[in-house]
């Protein structure tokens, strides 16, 4: 269903270190700077991507928005999240940890903000029972 998903960045340096860390932590290679500025981050099809915003208007967060990078376990969720609050992110919502009813096919979900103050979640889905 989608292509790729940009956000805007105010100080890029700041986020390309912000999402290397997060996203090396999910087994992302570091991004890399196209001639116009932008960062982008490829990984299992997917593609990521940093910008200042073509408009000169300053990057802000869209208030209600989530981004959701999948995890592929509980312990690459928490990684990730502690590489990102290292890397200048902040710790947000609920602390990580189960969401719903495992039984019923709950979530492992890590919340944190970026540089910028979007909101980012890692999701680890667990395989349904046979």
């Amino acid at each position: 269903m989608f292509s790729h998903v940009m956000l805007g960045a105010s100080d890029l340096d700041k986020s390309r270190k912000f999402y290397d860390a997060l996203l090396g932590a999910l087994g992302a290679k570091p991004g890399f700077t196209d001639p116009k500025g932008r960062t982008f981050w490829r990984h299992e099809g997917n593609t990521f991507g940093i910008t200042a915003p073509i408009n000169g208007e300053p990057a802000c967060h869209g208030n209600g928005s989530t981004i959701g990078f999948a995890a592929a376990s509980i312990e690459q969720a928490n990684a990730a999240h502690a590489a990102a609050v290292a890397a200048g992110g902040t710790d947000c919502e609920d602390p990580p940890g189960w969401r719903g009813d495992q039984a019923a096919g709950g979530l492992y979900l890590a919340y944190v903000r970026d540089p910028d103050n979007n909101k980012i979640c890692l999701l680890h889905r667990p395989p349904k029972a046979a």
